[in-house]
């Protein structure tokens, strides 16, 4: 006797309606609760050295003031307090920064093919060096620059600073995480040519409006009116507006425009 023929599987019943969408609601909240944690695990360390940490972020400042006159104050007693827990936060963001980027990939990495998920892992720990070195570049050789600038403009000698505490410690910690988004320039140009939502063609083609765009951010960003800072800023914006060009080239999806063309010259194109 024969075996009997094995029984056809019921066809797979399709997702409910907004089931996709309710899994990605979900995975966008597990990736804000985790950076959070992060976020506050980072503070908690911060705090060890907030105070220490204060002292350098007042460096560039106190260095700018006349000799005999380098101190900074305070305008009410809890001032104090609220720039330390400030600091400590804005430290933990500082601290925390690879594992929220970590955390970004995890929730975005999946909408990719294999191939270039691998190589988008390898642009949080580009985006996390160029976020420091952004920082970096801003506390070493912005802000050294930036202070005796705008004290420049008080040249006359009936004018004295006082310095408050607060408004001064804002200024640089805006001006040291401007610089550091700044510096992820090409790590988001080179990602939103993996994913097709630009292509270097474009980029390309606006190079002249992209290079008017920077100078007037570098203008907001740096609060000084002075040719030099703003160069400092402005110039390292349009050299990464062309490595984004560049790696949007080397690594980009083909937009719209070339798929017209035919897949043939997209193959061509793109081996």
């Amino acid at each position: 006797m024969s075996a009997p023929a094995p029984k056809a599987l019921p066809p797979a019943s399709p997702p409910p309606p907004g089931r996709g969408l309710l899994l990605y609601l979900r995975r966008i909240r597990t990736c804000l609760v985790r950076s959070i944690a992060g976020v506050a695990a980072g503070t908690a360390v911060v705090g060890f050295f907030v105070a220490p940490l204060v002292d350098a972020l007042m460096a560039p400042v106190r260095a700018a003031l006349p000799p005999g006159k380098q101190t900074v104050v305070f305008t009410s007693a809890i001032e104090p307090m609220m720039v330390y827990i400030k600091v400590a936060i804005y430290g933990g963001v500082f601290v925390a920064a690879p594992w929220v980027l970590f955390q970004l990939w995890r929730l975005i990495g999946p909408a990719l093919g294999e191939g270039r998920r691998r190589r988008a892992f390898s642009f949080v720990v580009w985006a996390t060096l160029l976020f420091y070195s952004g920082a970096a570049f801003c506390y070493w050789l912005v802000l050294p620059q930036a202070f005796p600038a705008m004290l420049a403009f008080a040249s006359s000698g009936n004018l004295t600073p006082v310095l408050a505490l607060s408004q001064q410690l804002s200024l640089v910690l805006a001006m040291l995480f401007g610089f550091g988004i700044v510096f992820e320039v090409p790590v988001v140009i080179a990602f939103l040519s993996m994913v097709g939502l630009v292509n270097w063609r474009f980029l390309a083609r606006y190079r002249r409006h992209a290079i008017v765009v920077n100078v007037a951010l570098a203008a907001i960003i740096t609060p000084t009116g002075d040719p030099l800072n703003l160069a400092l800023l402005a110039v390292p914006m349009i050299l990464f507006y062309e490595v984004g060009i560049l790696l949007a080239r080397l690594l980009g999806r083909p937009g719209p425009a070339a798929l017209a063309e035919g897949p043939a010259k997209v193959q061509r194109r793109n081996p």
